[in-house]
């Protein structure tokens, strides 16, 4: 892959490749067809992750043990053609090997008899219509209403549906049908419609008139509910679980945008022009933040150029759209003639009151960074997104939500593919409304927010989840000048935890990290440092196991087989005698790319070259790689070489940590991700927030209550406090009269750079992070000492599990803290705490059933 997965996205695919692997078998041994789905907001890089199963699929994937399929066959399917181009291009930019020549668009003058392995065909509904060229050719007596008989010029050697019945039918073969966007096409025929799109797509699936039903089934969407009843419905296809990802992950991961801003008019009037100069401005002042933060990165690369895209009514008037040009150039009178475009239906210039604004098809957009506004009428186009998209203004009233919020998720993710630690003003997307109130706005930040629900067919979608926020009138905090430079500093030495990975070698991570260090020059001989360091380990394991070596050798360079006699008449089958054969070279090849499973294919490929040179013989690399072939065989061999592995990465994060926090932003979360590669949770970091953006104003427009001492503040030295509950104020204001307090921080609630996370497992045994509420900060500016004190309520499912990742850390990092505290508020109003320095207090949590409980035990006493 030419992109480093996230984490969520590597679970994924692992979890993706798991279930082919069982289908592969199910389909090929016991004739089952099988389908299943994955579930994954808008935003979550789904083509990505198909690019990393496609590519397993083909070449195999040693981090996943996946063993490639020879006969493996893709066919993309969606009902929308400019989709499935998007789609091949994101395909070849994401994947190393998945090269041009095996992405082929089925056009109509395919002809094969079958599909090719290796290979991923594009197919949509429009080419298996009725009409289609590639479905003629049938003979007369077909009874099938979506094939047409064709004339004689029309006629081929194959149809399509002739190519996927011989291409399900050869043995040899896997065909593997992905349905890109599967909530759409599932929809049952009405009866008074034909619904033909919906019957080609269960055609399709289900087999019909002679075509058999296709093997392996992967539905992918944001809403994939409906492909689910399709295939529950199904007759002889066996479901098997979906692949889902939570919205929380892909929001934590940092690819979508934290904040979303909205404006909408205060009081009631015309203000379509005005609130589009405001707009306007925003994406200048925009403009002028990403230029200062490329260049105090250093960056050599452009900065972001971000993008205003100004949505207007189906059949917009030619008054609007010049008020609306002009608008723009009123408030940015220095844009050049060519900023703007737009990506309306008819695809003609605009030429009105002096304007001329071309067409620009919706996928050039992101690219072609001179254009910087975009006018659009409804989502622009299906699988469109735009990430350096950060402000929307739209010309819609309230009924047209569901339009609003269809654009808006397709401008969500971050224009870096990451976060901008600390920097909540780079990691939003602001919506400018002039036709809304405070009422219908809150209607759209429910469907941004997930709390109401979205549009069946997926259109309403926006992604994210936990830790996302619509901010109505938000004020930016800078870092409070009445902090001294110690408590930032106290604040920088608190430990956070990464999120464990499922698929964590520890032999990949250091190999990562040394070529990391090198690039950056923090060790220039870092590669071969490791090199030395674990080939001194396979050598002495090679010393210490060399009779099981031998052994493994001569077993792997002596093939065995038996010799049977089924007799005809007599029915009966028997043993008439074994045999051997001496393996060729392709062979213990084979046994050398599995030993390259366990061990790494770089580490086995470089110490092969180290074995060969070492004899230093004829057939010295035939021989190093069955030498490797049978080092790998031998029981502990993979353990010894992780633990070693481990060990120098450790040593060396250690040893270059302060010179890694010293890197740009885009080098130090390549570091990070190394870091994450792990499968027990790691310790990383604190970065100090730059721009941290609070709501001012509560639901019913009335001012928030602020707080002072706060890390970040405004101009007066205030934090507004709007997002805390009544008893989470309480502590915050009980904790601030305690002898000796000097500061405090409100954590962020998602697992940001700038936010002190911790690793739990929650119910399902699966690794996540939770952000306790506050850090105060006391004693005296000369010894500075941090506490955590984190109000969460017992009666959240999620209670427990997150009390027991409090009890490990606290466990692993306890001495670093002066108080770790959690703080639950009971049925009649008294704070109860637990205090997670205890081990009375950590061995209750460990075996406790009921958070509730817990809290009114003795393990737990009352909070003041």
């Amino acid at each position: 892959m030419q992109f480093t997965l996230k984490d969520y996205q590597n679970d994924a695919v692992v979890d993706v490749l798991r279930n082919l692997a069982d289908a592969r078998d199910d389909f090929h041994r016991k004739g089952r067809r099988i389908a299943f789905s994955l579930t994954a907001t808008t935003g979550a890089g789904k083509t990505v992750m198909a690019a990393a199963v496609i590519e397993s699929l083909f070449h195999g994937n040693d981090d996943t043990n996946f063993e490639a399929d020879p006969g493996a066959v893709v066919l993309w399917f969606t009902d929308d053609p400019s989709l499935n181009e998007q789609t091949r291009f994101r395909l070849m930019e994401a994947g190393d090997r998945i090269v041009h020549s095996r992405l082929t668009v089925v056009g109509n003058k395919f002809n094969q008899e079958r599909f090719e392995p290796g290979k991923v065909y594009f197919l949509n509904s429009q080419k298996l219509s009725k009409s289609s060229l590639l479905v003629k050719g049938i003979s007369e007596d077909t009874q099938d209403p979506l094939i047409e008989r064709a004339a004689s010029p029309d006629l081929r050697t194959f149809t399509i549906w002739d190519t996927i019945r011989n291409t399900i039918e050869d043995d040899q073969l896997t065909l593997y049908l992905i349905l890109d966007e599967a909530h759409r096409g599932m929809k049952s025929p009405s009866k008074s419609e034909r619904a033909e799109k919906s019957t080609i797509v269960r055609r399709l699936i289900n087999g019909a008139n002679g075509v058999p039903p296709v093997p392996i089934v992967w539905g992918i969407s944001a809403t994939v509910d409906r492909f689910n009843t399709a295939m529950a419905e199904a007759e002889g296809r066996l479901i098997y679980p979906s692949v889902i990802v939570e919205p929380a992950r892909v929001q934590e991961s940092g690819l979508l945008k934290d904040d979303i801003r909205l404006d909408f008019p205060a009081e009631t009037g015309t203000f379509d022009t005005v609130l589009l100069g405001r707009a306007t401005r925003k994406v200048k002042e925009s403009t002028a933040l990403w230029r200062d933060y490329a260049e105090a990165q250093g960056s050599s690369s452009e900065p972001v150029r971000p993008l205003l895209v100004v949505q207007v009514p189906n059949t917009p008037s030619d008054d609007l759209l010049v008020s609306a040009f002009s608008a723009i150039h009123d408030e940015w009178p220095e844009l050049p003639a060519d900023a703007i475009a737009h990506v309306f239906g008819d695809h003609t210039p605009i030429e009105i009151g002096g304007f001329f604004v071309p067409y620009l098809s919706p996928e050039k957009v992101q690219d072609r960074t001179h254009i910087r506004v975009l006018f659009a009428k409804d989502a622009i186009s299906t699988g469109w997104d735009c990430p350096r998209a950060e402000v929307l203004v739209s010309f819609r009233g309230a009924k047209d939500e569901t339009h609003i919020t269809q654009l808006l998720g397709r401008m969500v993710r971050t224009p870096l593919a990451r976060r901008i630690p600390g920097h909540d003003r780079l990691n939003s997307v602001e919506c400018v409304l002039p036709f809304f109130n405070r009422k219908t706005a809150n209607a759209v930040a429910e469907v941004l927010l997930g709390q109401k629900a979205e549009g069946e067919d997926g259109s309403g979608d926006t992604g994210g989840g936990e830790g996302r926020r619509v901010l109505f009138k938000p004020a930016d905090m800078d870092v409070n000048a009445a902090v001294p430079e110690t408590i930032w500093a106290a604040l920088d030495r608190l430990p956070s935890q990464t999120l464990p990975r499922k698929a964590a070698k520890p032999t990949k991570r250091l190999t990562a990290l040394a070529q990391a260090l090198s690039r950056d020059g923090l060790r220039r001989d870092a590669r071969k440092d490791a090199y030395v360091e674990l080939f001194a380990v396979l050598d002495g394991l090679v010393a210490r196991h060399r009779q099981k070596i031998e052994d493994a050798a001569a077993s792997i360079l002596e093939v065995e087989g038996e010799t049977i006699v089924a007799g005809v008449n007599t029915k009966s089958v028997k043993v008439v005698g074994g045999f051997s054969e001496i393996a060729d070279d392709r062979a213990v090849e084979a046994d050398f790319k599995a030993a390259a499973r366990v061990l790494s294919p770089d580490i086995a490929r470089k110490y092969a070259d180290h074995v060969a040179v070492a004899d230093d013989d004829d057939d010295g690399l035939f021989d190093a790689h069955l030498k490797v072939a049978a080092l790998a065989r031998v029981d502990g061999v993979q353990a010894e070489l992780d633990r070693e592995a481990e060990a120098i990465a450790k040593s060396w994060l250690v040893q270059y940590r302060v010179a890694i926090k010293n890197l740009s932003d885009e080098r130090r979360a390549v570091y990070d991700n190394i870091i994450a590669m792990s499968s027990d949770p790691q310790r990383i970091d604190i970065l100090r927030p730059k721009v941290r953006a609070e709501e001012t104003e509560q639901a019913d427009g009335s001012k928030v209550a602020t707080r002072t001492k706060h890390l970040m503040s405004d101009t007066n030295g205030e934090f507004p406090i709007g997002a805390l509950n009544k008893w989470e104020i309480k502590v915050l204001d009980s904790e601030m009269t305690r002898p000796g307090f000097l500061a405090w921080y409100r954590n962020p609630g998602r697992a940001s750079d700038d936010s002190l996370a911790i690793a739990y497992k929650d119910g399902k045994d699966a690794w996540r992070r939770m952000c306790p509420d506050f850090i105060f900060f006391s004693g005296s500016e000369d010894d500075v000492k941090a506490s955590i004190v984190d109000p969460h309520g017992f009666h959240l499912a999620d209670a427990l599990p997150k009390l027991r990742g409090l009890a490990e850390f606290t466990r692993a990092f306890g001495s670093e803290f002066h108080r770790i505290e959690a703080v639950a508020e009971m049925a009649d109003k008294t704070l109860r705490v637990l205090d997670l320095k205890s081990d009375v207090v950590r061995k209750a949590i460990y075996g406790a059933t009921d958070a509730e409980q817990l809290y009114l035990s003795s393990a737990a006493i009352d909070y003041a």
